[in-house]
């Protein structure tokens, strides 16, 4: 069975025992964490979101992801900079899929 959650302004499809890698959710690992917002299950669609039906995980990992150089440069002047950004995320494994 999978479903299709939403979760940091994405849409993901997850399985039971799936890793996935969603924006940073408040927890340590180890903790137990539940979406709510699933938009559908198999062969239902929600409108917009289904009720009675949520995903259970567990977070595996708190962690940043690779670094990112942004250049920005202006035409016809001098100024040049150079940025750079690490983006937070939280790995969690799926265990249930749960329709009441």
């Amino acid at each position: 069975m999978f479903a299709i959650i939403e979760t940091g302004g994405k849409q993901l499809i997850v399985k039971a025992g799936d890793v996935i890698y969603v924006e940073k959710i408040a927890g340590v690992e180890g903790d137990d964490v539940v979406f709510d917002k699933v938009l559908a299950i198999e062969d239902k669609i929600g409108t917009p979101y289904l009720e009675k039906t949520s995903v259970l995980g567990t977070i595996e990992k708190q962690g940043k992801a690779k670094k990112i150089v942004v250049y920005r440069h202006n035409a016809k002047s001098t100024h040049k900079r150079k940025l750079g950004h690490r983006q937070p995320y939280t790995r969690v494994k799926i265990s249930e899929i749960k329709v009441k």
